[in-house]
């Protein structure tokens, strides 16, 4: 299915000015096609002119976004790009609250309905940036309030618990116990990890070389102990009869020798946590949560954290803060001479 001309035009400029990952562009794209898909069925349910039999193709999109999930409404869109851009041009407050009502309908969380409205923000920011519109009707729209959830984090424990399982006497094994020492010692993206090329690995220098979200560079530190287990996966794979036909450039591959998806990894994680009796709600992006919650319980900077995450805010990175304050309660009870003395407030006398 092909965009109209003004998602088009945004999607290109997300690509190629912003620079934005493949992944992000096509979360934007989808958000939008689930727009202007809204669009199409609110016209076709609510003007007199528009009849069933008036344009066959409007109808059954307009059944077919309200009998599915949203997302699966994407080949409803393309009736014709001409009319979906007027549509879209003449978006105002009210339809956008209708947008954000239907979402709510549709249960769709807090959390996913602020990212979709996120989307719309930027693109209309870049209509009238563009000239395609005098301003932007989303900028008298507050964001839905979320909930507020902690990442979920390893104890220290339970990390060496899961580093352990994996078996290091042959390649995948060994690989495995790369993958999940590198995850926990430098803090990566999933996405980063897979992205990894063999010449992106210091050993002399103890570091990586990594391609993180924006396409944004940044060097990473990488310990000891991850670095021991690189190597002992890559003495395996230059053992490895079938050496000739791997990805030669992949610095972690599957089976049949090509770069490793971020779906494999999270198959293998799962793997490794049964065999360990963890949560299996666990993702890869727990350990970089463990990472962060770990380096800041040791006495690590805040904006080291930060840069170390790869993080544009320092916002983003204040949120591991909140998992630390168990550990400074705990601390401050220790240490200070008066934090055990009994608590009776009915009791102080405050004359």
């Amino acid at each position: 299915m092909q965009d109209n001309k003004l998602i088009q035009e945004f999607i290109e400029y997300l690509n190629y000015e912003k620079h934005f990952s493949s992944h992000t562009v096509k979360c934007y794209s989808a958000d939008l096609r689930q727009f202007v898909g809204f669009l199409v069925t609110a016209r076709a349910g609510s003007d007199p002119e528009v009849s069933p039999n008036a344009d066959s193709s409007v109808s059954a999109e307009a059944v077919a976004y309200g009998n599915s999930h949203a997302e699966s409404v994407a080949t409803a869109i393309a009736t014709d790009t001409q009319n979906s851009d007027e549509m879209l041009l003449d978006v105002d407050v009210n339809t956008l609250r209708s947008f954000l009502s239907h979402l709510n309908e549709l249960n769709y969380s807090k959390t996913t309905s602020a990212r979709k409205l996120a989307t719309l923000r930027s693109f209309y920011k870049f209509l009238v940036r563009r000239g395609h519109v005098a301003s932007s009707p989303v900028v008298s729209i507050r964001t839905p309030r979320q909930e507020k959830r902690l990442p979920r984090c390893l104890e220290p424990e339970q990390i060496s618990t899961l580093l352990n399982c994996p078996e290091t006497d042959n390649l995948l094994g060994s690989r495995d116990r790369a993958i999940l020492e590198t995850l926990y010692s430098s803090g990566l993206r999933v996405s980063e990890l897979v992205g990894l090329d063999l010449r992106d690995v210091d050993f002399l220098g103890e570091g990586l070389h990594l391609r993180g979200k924006g396409k944004k560079e940044r060097l990473s530190p990488i310990g000891s102990s991850a670095l021991q287990s690189i190597q002992r996966y890559l003495t395996h794979r230059d053992a490895d009869l079938r050496k000739e036909k791997f990805d030669p450039n992949a610095l972690f591959i599957n089976k049949h020798g090509q770069r490793l998806s971020t779906r494999s990894v999270r198959r293998k994680l799962d793997k490794y946590l049964r065999q360990a009796g963890l949560d299996p709600r666990i993702s890869p992006h727990t350990l970089r949560h463990s990472f962060a919650t770990h380096m800041l319980n040791n006495g690590a900077d805040l904006r080291v954290v930060q840069e170390l995450l790869g993080h544009r805010s320092l916002s983003t990175t204040q949120i591991y803060t909140h998992l630390t304050t168990n550990k400074m309660k705990k601390v401050y009870e220790e240490s200070h001479p008066r934090a055990q003395e009994d608590y009776h407030p009915e009791g102080w006398n405050r004359s």
